[in-house]
């Protein structure tokens, strides 16, 4: 039986702030998606549900992307 030796990747997730909740996406998967109460919530739910998602393109034998990189810029405002 092979082993798939794991590497820890950073991906961006986007967390945005509902009437009721807070939800998150990662633009490097559509469609993988979270929604909770809290905000760490999320964030913790987004992280399982990219988990399963990567784990599941790799039983599909789909390449899993590279993080694409995000920046904050400052704006006048």
């Amino acid at each position: 039986m092979k082993i798939r030796e794991s590497i820890n990747m950073h991906y961006t997730i986007i967390v945005e702030r509902g009437a009721r909740n807070f939800s998150a996406y990662a633009p490097d998967f559509p469609g993988c998606v979270a929604a909770a109460e809290t905000e760490e919530e999320t964030i913790a739910l987004m992280k399982e549900a990219l988990e399963m998602h990567i784990e599941d393109m790799r039983a599909r034998g789909e390449p899993v992307p590279s993080p694409s990189s995000a920046h904050q810029v400052e704006v006048a405002a």
